[in-house]
């Protein structure tokens, strides 16, 4: 669906990120006010204590105000922020690894995450019972699964947005998020409830 209002706000994006680059430090404040709670939101499923995500998202922010003039355009900031983010979090986990722990950063989804998505068809139901069933079903798909359901539904991230943020490739996404949504339909003990929830964004979000 074309939303007229997305393309009124990546120009003024466009224009926020080309003044940064230009040496405008107000500029780069304005983007960290309007995506600081989405990167804090996504670092924090890596399982990392906040004050180090926020230490991650500080540096990443100084290290874009340090090389301004060596950044170029981009079309999407969201999409450049998270990217960047993931980045320093597994840079920050390999130099700062967990004692006695040789798994790599887990992915932590909470129900709450996905509350949006199927909060229409919920309200009538017993919202306690459903949200344990939701949270098991999804503490159970691999940690990619969970990444790139979180990046598609909640961040409404497109699926080449969300390929370049995982460094993968487009139907690596693609299959990732077919194979999630299979799981889930097939776990559901109420399936026509709760997946029309998923089918109506996958309707609606971008391609």
């Amino acid at each position: 669906v074309y939303h007229p209002f997305h393309d009124i706000y990546m120009m003024q994006e466009e224009q926020i990120w080309y003044r940064y680059r230009t040496g405008d430090a107000e500029a780069l404040s304005e983007i960290a006010e309007m995506h600081y709670r989405s990167l804090l939101r996504y670092g924090m499923k890596f399982g990392l204590d906040e004050s180090e995500i926020e230490d991650c998202i500080q540096d990443l922010f100084f290290h874009l105000w340090d090389r301004k003039d060596k950044i170029g355009p981009t079309l999407s900031v969201k999409n450049y922020l998270l990217k960047s983010l993931r980045n320093r979090i597994f840079d920050h986990y390999r130099q700062n690894p967990p004692r006695n722990s040789d798994e790599d950063l887990a992915w932590q989804t909470n129900f709450s995450d996905f509350h949006t998505i199927e909060a229409e068809w919920i309200e009538r139901e017993s919202l306690d019972m459903i949200s344990r069933q939701i949270q098991l079903q999804l503490d159970q798909l691999p940690k990619r699964e969970k990444e790139a359901l979180y990046l598609r539904y909640y961040e409404n991230l497109s699926l080449p947005e969300i390929a370049d943020v995982m460094g993968i490739n487009r139907q690596s996404v693609a299959n990732f998020i077919q194979k999630a949504l299979r799981k889930l339909r097939a776990r559901w003990a109420v399936p026509a409830l709760l997946l029309s929830g998923l089918l109506y964004f996958l309707t609606h979000f971008r391609v």
